[in-house]
């Protein structure tokens, strides 16, 4: 498919990506390969635009929450770029997702939302995008059991010194070692 091709010329992505793994360089792909131009939006990118949902109470906690919105930043972009996307072909911002009235200081309002749903909690965000009239495209709706990899699992495993490594893109396996994650998520 050429850009041409893709439905949409600009499209907004999100996650909390604590810590970014392989499934989500799936879903981040799945969102690029719909549009010409991916917005990924870093959700809870601070305690202070983050929020408690009954949709998903453990989301907002600090433990769930150890990386930084920069930390996070860098790995989605090393690892976007270590896929073979340009700079130009992708932006990283903030989004908090706990207060969608304040999305409109961070994306353009005016083009799709891709979402994945697994749980109430991706109920919840949709609800969110509906009530604020966003254009909005399910990449897939599927079960918490289907879902594959999760962050919580991945640094469960670091803390564990179980075998983690194969879960992470190279480039975010480079940054987890270089700022000493393992050690902080053990301590």
């Amino acid at each position: 498919m050429t850009s041409k091709d893709k439905p949409f010329t600009s499209g907004v992505i999100h996650g909390r990506f604590q810590i970014l793994h392989n499934d989500h360089i799936k879903y981040l792909m799945a969102g690029k390969n719909l549009c010409n131009h991916l917005i990924v939006g870093i959700t809870n990118p601070d305690p202070t635009l983050t929020k408690d949902s009954n949709a998903n109470p453990h989301r907002s906690t600090s433990i769930n929450n150890p990386l930084t919105y920069y930390e996070r930043m860098v790995m989605v972009r090393e690892a976007l770029i270590e896929v073979g996307l340009t700079l130009s072909e992708f932006s990283i911002v903030p989004f908090p997702i706990n207060l969608p009235e304040l999305l409109k200081y961070y994306v353009p309002l005016d083009i799709v939302f891709f979402l994945s749903i697994y749980d109430d909690w991706g109920r919840q965000k949709k609800k969110y995008f509906e009530e604020l009239g966003l254009k909005i495209h399910v990449l897939w709706e599927v079960t918490l059991e289907e879902k594959g990899l999760s962050g919580s699992n991945i640094r469960k495993a670091m803390i564990n010194d179980e075998p983690w490594e194969d879960f992470l893109p190279k480039s975010v396996i480079k940054l987890v070692n270089e700022w000493n994650i393992v050690q902080r998520l053990k301590h």
